[in-house]
């Protein structure tokens, strides 16, 4: 998913250079990928509808896509997050350019991408692996590191969808499988159904920040630790909001419908952020990224060029003090829930 970030501090990203190593490899249950704790997402490249490449935001191009995608390389960010609908397609067809044209390691780069299950599809074993054939087509790769289920929202058993998932790892068309948006509940059966299958269950994406902290609440990120599931958290920076880039007075722009609370509201977030920000030298942003971090997640906020890329690698090696985290702790918001996020967003 995607953020506006504001400019990031110049010690803070001399800081990350030397010492963004500090940080201790994730890995994929199952494999052998491994990369830092924080991705890219990648929702905005090539979206015109929420993040407006194309329309009202006519500085989003993909020359600036291309200096986001190095800046993160450079910070150590290797984790590169997309799906089949982000831009209709759009998403993977420049990835898939950007892996062709760079000077680019494809081994380097960990690639993670989404089928959307469409409650009208009854054969969910042929449509995932068409729409995941389309992707590779798309991506130019002839396997993905991650393939999610995008949300809860096929109308078949956990046993049919975990069926077709493992079919994919064992055909190697992707070295795991994970899923997303799905409760405690819902990702515990996935992972039965698919460990019956022999493989394992490598992730949940779910929105994470301190404007919607209900897997901090709700057992998920317990949980997922005792199952050694990684949480991918999305929309970490509440899609720009606790940046410090807007306010009240100078809302964002576009439709941005995740955790929609009134700004005035996380106007006080913000405070705190930049409060304990101050201490370290670090923007807004790379403080609330640092807390999911801490909390043992693998944020994905995104970038739409090298500035915000290099902005977000500022959230690596360095540590907020015990304090500061139930500092946060407290400060974090409770979902505010929409009629579309509790048909969508159970986790």
């Amino acid at each position: 998913m995607t953020e506006h970030s504001s400019p990031a501090d110049e010690g803070a990203a001399s800081s990350v250079a030397g010492h963004r190593n500090a940080d201790p490899l994730v890995t994929l249950p199952g494999t052998d990928v491994r990369f830092r704790p924080l991705g890219l997402g990648t929702w905005a490249w090539g979206d015109r509808y929420t993040w407006g490449m194309g329309g009202y935001d006519t500085s989003l191009t993909e020359a600036t896509i291309a200096g986001a995608f190095s800046a993160s390389l450079d910070g150590g960010i290797t984790l590169l997050d997309t799906a089949e609908v982000y831009g209709k397609g759009e998403s993977e067809r420049i990835i898939g350019r950007l892996l062709r044209t760079g000077d680019v390691d494809r081994s380097a780069v960990v690639l993670a991408t989404k089928w959307f299950p469409s409650p009208r599809q009854i054969n969910v074993k042929s449509a995932m692996r068409s729409a995941l054939e389309a992707s590779l087509e798309r991506l130019g790769v002839d396997q993905v590191d991650l393939y999610q289920v995008h949300g809860p929202t096929s109308l078949r058993g956990h046993n049919v969808i975990a069926e077709g998932l493992a079919s994919l790892v064992a055909d190697g068309l992707t070295k795991s499988v994970g899923v997303s948006n799905y409760s405690v509940r819902e990702m515990m059966s996935m992972q039965a159904q698919l460990a019956r299958r022999g493989t394992a269950l490598a992730s949940n994406q779910i929105e994470f920040s301190l404007l919607r902290d209900l897997p901090l609440t709700s057992g998920m990120l317990q949980r997922c630790r005792e199952l050694g599931i990684v949480v991918l958290a999305y929309s970490p920076i509440g899609q720009g909001r606790l940046s410090g880039k807007y306010s009240a007075q100078n809302p964002p722009p576009g439709k941005r419908g995740f955790a929609p609370h009134p700004m005035e509201t996380v106007d006080r977030v913000v405070a705190e952020l930049r409060s304990i920000g101050n201490r370290h030298g670090r923007a807004p942003s790379q403080v609330a990224l640092r807390w999911l971090i801490q909390h043992g997640t693998v944020p994905i906020p995104g970038a739409k060029n090298a500035e915000q890329a290099m902005q977000n690698a500022g959230a690596l090696g360095w540590q907020l003090t015990s304090e500061e985290m139930e500092q946060l702790d407290r400060a974090s918001l409770p979902p505010r829930w929409t009629i579309s996020n509790r048909v969508w967003q159970h986790g």
